[in-house]
C-alpha cells in the first residue's frame, strides 16, 4: 500500500509539534518580566531625581532581606522535614493490604515526586516570605532602636523595649511557630504516605525514625510556645481588652504568674519530648502535654476569671486604683497631654458694656471669612479660566501686613484638566499643554468688602497685592492637592513654548505660553525611558508624540501628601496640607507623625474614627488610615515645592526616640529644624489631626484623680457641628477645630491658635449642650531661623465649673435660629430665591466669658452665584446680636459699646448709624413702612425681569437684575431696622438687663 505524497515542500525540515506552547510561555514570561522591570526602574528614576534614592534602596533592601529570611526558613524547614521523612521510609509495609494501598498512592506520586518535594516548600516559602516582608519596619526598628530613658511602672524596662523590641520578638516567635507547625505537618504526611505512620487495628504504628521526627518537632514547638508565654508576660502592659489599658490587678496577680509558670512548663515538656526520642518511651511527654493543656486552661483562663469575678469586681475601685493611675499617667505622656496647662475659668454670662476692652487685639482679629464657604467666591472672582480651580476648603494662615500679623484665608489656583472643553480633551492637551495652575489668592480673615466679598491681600493674574506680586514669588503650581495626572514638561533652550501659562492681563483677551525650567521629574528624553514610562502609564502617545523631546521631564505623584508618604514611608501624614508663600516660592507644608500601638498602659484609639469631623465627612480633608495607635508625635515638618515638587523633611520633634531610630536608618533624608528659614517658621502651625486626637483623649484624661476617673462622672465630649443639617435619626459629625489669632486668659499677647470646645459626655446621643471646657494649641512658631517660638505647641485648657450654664455651640446655634428678630431678617434675605448659609461657629474666651461669632452668607440661585457675607451673628450668655458688621453686632451685644473695634469696623459706613430716639415716632414708622413696601416692590420686579432675561439667554441682563435685587434687599433691611427700632432709654441700661432683641440693639 503506497503512502500519500507529502505536502511539505522539498528541503523544509519537519514541523516540531508542541513548540508553540513553550514559545508562548517564554514570550509571556519575558513580557511580565519587562513590565516588572519597568515599574522598578521608573521608581528608581523617581527617587533618584527627588534625592531620596537612599530611602528606596534601604526600604526595598529591608523588604528583600526579610522576605529571603522568611522564605529560606520556611523552605528549609519544610524541605528538610519532607526529605528526612522520605529517606526514613520503611522498605516494606506492615501488611499486604496497606502495602497495596500505599503502592497505588506512591505510583501516582512518583512521576512528580521531585517537583512536589521542591515545589511545596517553595510555595510555603513564598507565603512566609511575603508575610515576613510586610514586617520590615519592625525589623529595622529592632536593630536600630533608640532608648526612651523612661521605664514602665510594672517591670521597670525602658519604653523602647515595648515599642521596638517586643513587637519584633513577638513576630519572630509567631513566625517560627508557624514554620515548625507547617514543617511538622508536611513531615507527618510524608511519613504516612510512605508507611512510617500507619493506622492499624491494634493502634498507631510509627517507625523509630518517625518517632524521633515527631519528638523533635514537638520539642521545638513547645520551646517556642514557652518563649511566646514569656513574651506574653511583658505584653500584659499593652493589654487593651479591659476597661483601662495596661496590666490591671488581675493581670499582675494572676496572668503574669500563670504565664511565667506556663513558660517554664512548656520548656520542661519539651525536654520530655527529647528524652522520649532518645529512650523511645512516650508516656511522660504525653502526660506532660496533657498537664500543660489542663494547666493553660485552668491557670491561663479559669484562675484569672475567678480572681476578676470574685475578688476584683466587688472592690474594683480600690484594687484598680494604682493601675488606673498608671493608665492616666502613661496615656497622657504617650499623647503629649502631660504638659497641658489647666486653668479654672469661671465664665460670666452677662454681656456688660465695654467688656471687650481687655481683649481689643483679639476682637480686631476675629475671623469672618469661613474657608469652607468662600471657595466658590474665590472661584467666581479669581478663577479666570475653566482649567483653573480652587479646593473645596481653603486654608487659614497668617501673614505680616504693614507690620501687623493678619489672619489670612489662602488658596492656590490649581490645574483642573476636566475644565478643558470636550473638543480639546486630547492626550496632547492634557499632558503637554495644560500642565500647571497659576498664582496664590489670599484674603483678610477679619474683613470683607462693602458688598460682602473677600478683601484680597493677593489676587489677580498677574498676582498683585500686599503680599507681593509675580516678581516676588514663583506663581506657577505644578504640584498640588488636585493635580493627580502626569505631565510632560521641559524643552531645549530656544524651543517654542507649548505649555498654557496664564491670561496675558486683566482683560484676559490672550494667553501666554511657558516652558518649565526646573528639575521636577525623571528625564524621558531617551527612547528607553519613554518606553518604560509608556508601559507604566499604558500610553502609546507618550512613546510616539512629538511633544516629547530630549529635555522632557515627566511629572507624576504630584500631590504633596503622596510625595511625603513615598519618601518617608514610616510617617503617618496629616490629612490637610496647606500652601504658604515662603522665600519666593509656594511651599506646601505637610505634618508627619511617628506613631505606635505598643506604648505600655496607654489607651489605644482608631486614627480614622478619632479624627473624623465635618471636614473629613465632606471630603474637605483627607481621611487618615484606619490604624490603631496609642502613641503619637508630630515629629516631622515637610515642605513640597509647588513648582518643582522638591521635598524637604525637617526633624521637628528631634527628641522623639522613634524618629531618632528612623534617622539612623535613613541618615541623610531628614534635616534639623535649625535649617528652617524664618519665613518658613512663621507659617508652621499646630497640626489638625494631632489636635483632634489629643482633644478626644482629653475628654476623659483631663481627670487625673483615679477615683474620679473610675466614676467617669466628669467626662467630656467634642460637640457635634451645629451648622450641619442632618436627617432625623442621623448624628451630625463633630465640630472641627478652628485656627484663629487669640489671646488666651493668662497670655500677654495674641497668638495664632488652634481651638476646640467641650460639652458634657454624650451618652446615647443625649447631652446637655453647655460648655465645660475650651482647649487651645499655640501655633506660633516665631519667625527666627531655626528657633522655635517659646510657646509653640503649648496646650491650654480652660476648665469651667461643672455647675456652669454657659451655652455650648449647639445652644448658641439654637438661639440664633430661634430668635424672632434674627429670623425675620433672615427671611428677608431669603427673598428672591436666595439661600442663607451659616458660616463656621467660632468660640472665643473673651470678655470674661465665652463669645460666639458666626458669619451669615447670602447666595443667590444660578451657576455663577457665590456666597457673600451679609450679616454677622454674635452671642454671649443668653444675649444675641445681629448686624451687617461684626463691629456693630458686638456693640449691640455689649450694651451699645463692646469696648473694642472689630476688624471690619471700617465697613460700618455701609449701613445707617443706629438712630437715636425719634422726635416724631409715628411719622418715622409710616415712612419706614412706605420705604419697605417700595423696596420689596423693587425686589420683586428685579426677580421677574431677571428670570425673563435668563429665559432669553441674556446673562448680562440677568446679572444686572441680580445687582438690583441685592440693592433692593438692602433697602428693605434698612427700612425694617427703622420700623422696629425702640426709643433709647434716658439712663444707661443695667449690665444685667436683657432688652428685647432687635436688629439694631442687643437681643
Amino acid at each position: 500500500m503506497s503512502r500519500p505524497a507529502s505536502t511539505r515542500p522539498p528541503g523544509r525540515p519537519p514541523l516540531r509539534r508542541g513548540a508553540l506552547t513553550p514559545t508562548l510561555i517564554v514570550v509571556a514570561l519575558v513580557v511580565v518580566a519587562f513590565v516588572f522591570f519597568s515599574n522598578v526602574w521608573t521608581d528608581v528614576l523617581w527617587y533618584q531625581q527627588l534625592g531620596f534614592f537612599e530611602v528606596y534602596i534601604r526600604e526595598n533592601l529591608a523588604r528583600i532581606l526579610t522576605f529571603l529570611a522568611g522564605f529560606i526558613l520556611m523552605f528549609a524547614a519544610v524541605y528538610a522535614s519532607i526529605r528526612l521523612a522520605y529517606r526514613a521510609r520503611p522498605v516494606y509495609a506492615p501488611d499486604s493490604d496497606v502495602r497495596d494501598n500505599l503502592s497505588r498512592y506512591q505510583v501516582q506520586l512518583e512521576p512528580v515526586r521531585r517537583v512536589v518535594m521542591i515545589g511545596l516548600p517553595v510555595l510555603f516559602g513564598l507565603f512566609a516570605g511575603s508575610a515576613a516582608a510586610s514586617q520590615w519596619q519592625k525589623a529595622l526598628l529592632f536593630f536600630n532602636q533608640e532608648q526612651f530613658g523612661q521605664q514602665d511602672p510594672q517591670f521597670g524596662l525602658d519604653i523602647s523595649f515595648y515599642l521596638m523590641s517586643l513587637p519584633f520578638l513577638g513576630f519572630v516567635t509567631g513566625f517560627l511557630i508557624s514554620v515548625v507547625v507547617v514543617a511538622g505537618v508536611a513531615g507527618i504526611l510524608t511519613h504516612y504516605l510512605y508507611g512510617s505512620i500507619r493506622l492499624m487495628e491494634r493502634g498507631v504504628f510509627t517507625s523509630r525514625a518517625a518517632q524521633i521526627h515527631l519528638a523533635v518537632s514537638g520539642a521545638l514547638f513547645l520551646l517556642l510556645l514557652g518563649a511566646n508565654f514569656w513574651l506574653d508576660v511583658y505584653a500584659t502592659v499593652q493589654n487593651n481588652s479591659g476597661r483601662w489599658a495596661g496590666a490591671l490587678y488581675t493581670d499582675v496577680t494572676a496572668v503574669v504568674p500563670t504565664k511565667s509558670i506556663l513558660a517554664v512548663a512548656a520548656v520542661l515538656v519539651a525536654v520530655l519530648f527529647i528524652v522520649a526520642a532518645v529512650i523511645g518511651r512516650w508516656r511522660l511527654p504525653v502526660i506532660g502535654t496533657a498537664m500543660l493543656i489542663i494547666t493553660s486552661i485552668l491557670a491561663g483562663g479559669v484562675y484569672p476569671w475567678v480572681i476578676q469575678q470574685f475578688q476584683v469586681r466587688p472592690s474594683e475601685q480600690t484594687l484598680e486604683k494604682d493601675y488606673i493611675e498608671r493608665n492616666i499617667t502613661m496615656t497622657r505622656a504617650a499623647y503629649g497631654l502631660d504638659k497641658v496647662q489647666v486653668q479654672p475659668y469661671k465664665a460670666t454670662t452677662t454681656a456688660s458694656s465695654g467688656a471687650l476692652a481687655k481683649d481689643a487685639q483679639t476682637a480686631a482679629n476675629i475671623r469672618l471669612l469661613d474657608p469652607n464657604l468662600v471657595s466658590s467666591a474665590f472661584g467666581q472672582l479669581e478663577q479666570y479660566r475653566p482649567y483653573y480651580q480652587f479646593p473645596k476648603a481653603l486654608n487659614v494662615d497668617r501673614y505680616t501686613v504693614d507690620g501687623k500679623v493678619q489672619d489670612t484665608v489662602i488658596a492656590v489656583r490649581e490645574l483642573n484638566a476636566e475644565g478643558i472643553s470636550s473638543g480639546q480633551q486630547t492626550w496632547y492637551n492634557k499632558h503637554i499643554v495644560y500642565t500647571h495652575g497659576y498664582g496664590v489668592v489670599a484674603a483678610k480673615g477679619n474683613k470683607f468688602t462693602a458688598d460682602g466679598k473677600p478683601d484680597f491681600l493677593l489676587s489677580g493674574i498677574p498676582s498683585s497685592g500686599a503680599l507681593g506680586n509675580d516678581s516676588s514669588y514663583q506663581p506657577r503650581i505644578y504640584f498640588g492637592e488636585s493635580t493627580t495626572d502626569y505631565s510632560v514638561v521641559g524643552a531645549p533652550e530656544g524651543s517654542p513654548h507649548r505649555e498654557q501659562d496664564r491670561p496675558a492681563g486683566r482683560d484676559g483677551s490672550t494667553d501666554t505660553q511657558y516652558t518649565f525650567t526646573g528639575n521636577g521629574g525623571p528625564n524621558v528624553g531617551n527612547w528607553f525611558n519613554r518606553l518604560l514610562y509608556s508601559m507604566k502609564f499604558q500610553s502609546s502617545d507618550l512613546l510616539l508624540s512629538d511633544g516629547v523631546n530630549e529635555k522632557s521631564q515627566i511629572l507624576y505623584d504630584r500631590t504633596p501628601r503622596e510625595r511625603v508618604e513615598k519618601v518617608a514611608p514610616y510617617l503617618t501624614v496629616d490629612g490637610n496640607a496647606y500652601p504658604a508663600v515662603v522665600d519666593g516660592r509656594v511651599k506646601w507644608i505637610v505634618d508627619g507623625y511617628t506613631t505606635s500601638q505598643y506604648y505600655p498602659y496607654s489607651q489605644q484609639q482608631q486614627l480614622q474614627n478619632i479624627t473624623a469631623d465635618t471636614q473629613t465627612s465632606t471630603g474637605r480633608a483627607a481621611v487618615l488610615p484606619n490604624s490603631t495607635v496609642n502613641y503619637i508625635r508630630n515629629s516631622v515638618k515637610a515642605t513640597v515645592d509647588a513648582y518643582d515638587g522638591s521635598v524637604t523633611l525637617y526633624a521637628w520633634d528631634d527628641q522623639d526616640p522613634i524618629l531618632k531610630s528612623w534617622q539612623k536608618i535613613f541618615p541623610s533624608t531628614i534635616k534639623p529644624y535649625s535649617e528652617m528659614s524664618g519665613q518658613l517658621m512663621s507659617h508652621v502651625r499646630y497640626p489638625e489631626d494631632l489636635f483632634k486626637v489629643q482633644r478626644e483623649l482629653l475628654g476623659r484624661y483631663h481627670v487625673t484623680n483615679p477615683d474620679r476617673f473610675y466614676n467617669n462622672n466628669d467626662a467630656w465630649s467634642v460637640p457635634n457641628d451645629p451648622t450641619v443639617n442632618v436627617s432625623p435619626g442621623t448624628e451630625a459629625p463633630k465640630q472641627p477645630p478652628f485656627y484663629m489669632s487669640l489671646q488666651m486668659p493668662g497670655q500677654t499677647k495674641p497668638a495664632f491658635q488652634l481651638t476646640s470646645s467641650f460639652i458634657p459626655q454624650v451618652v446615647n446621643g443625649n447631652a446637655r449642650n453647655i460648655l465645660y471646657g475650651f482647649l487651645s494649641a499655640d501655633s506660633d512658631a516665631g519667625s527666627t531661623k531655626g528657633v522655635k517660638g517659646e510657646g509653640y505647641g503649648q496646650l491650654r485648657l480652660l476648665q469651667l465649673p461643672t455647675d456652669s450654664q454657659v451655652p455650648g455651640p449647639g445652644q448658641a446655634q439654637n438661639k440664633f435660629n430661634s430668635d424672632p428678630e434674627v429670623s425675620r431678617e433672615l427671611n428677608l434675605l431669603r427673598q428672591g430665591a436666595s439661600d442663607v448659609l451659616n458660616g463656621n461657629l467660632l468660640t472665643l474666651p473673651v470678655g470674661g466669658g465665652l463669645l460666639y461669632v458666626q458669619p451669615v452668607y447670602l447666595k443667590s440661585t444660578g451657576e455663577t452665584s457665590y456666597p457673600t457675607l451679609q450679616r454677622v451673628l454674635v452671642a454671649f450668655g443668653d444675649k444675641v446680636g445681629f448686624a451687617a458688621t461684626l463691629d456693630e453686632a458686638l456693640d449691640e451685644l455689649f450694651g451699645g459699646d463692646s469696648g473694642a473695634a472689630a476688624g471690619d469696623s471700617d465697613n460700618n459706613g455701609q449701613t445707617p448709624n443706629k438712630p437715636t430716639t425719634p422726635t416724631s415716632p409715628k411719622p418715622g414708622v409710616e415712612d419706614a413702612k412706605a420705604d419697605l413696601k417700595a423696596a420689596l416692590d423693587e425686589a420683586n420686579k428685579a426677580i421677574t425681569d431677571g428670570q425673563a432675561a435668563l429665559a432669553k439667554g441674556d446673562f448680562a441682563g440677568y446679572g444686572a437684575q441680580q445687582s438690583k435685587l441685592a440693592a433692593a434687599l438692602k433697602k428693605a433691611l434698612d427700612a425694617e431696622a427703622r420700623l422696629v427700632v425702640t426709643p433709647a432709654p434716658s439712663a444707661s441700661p443695667s449690665p444685667t438687663a436683657t432688652p428685647t432683641p432687635t436688629p439694631t440693639q442687643g437681643g
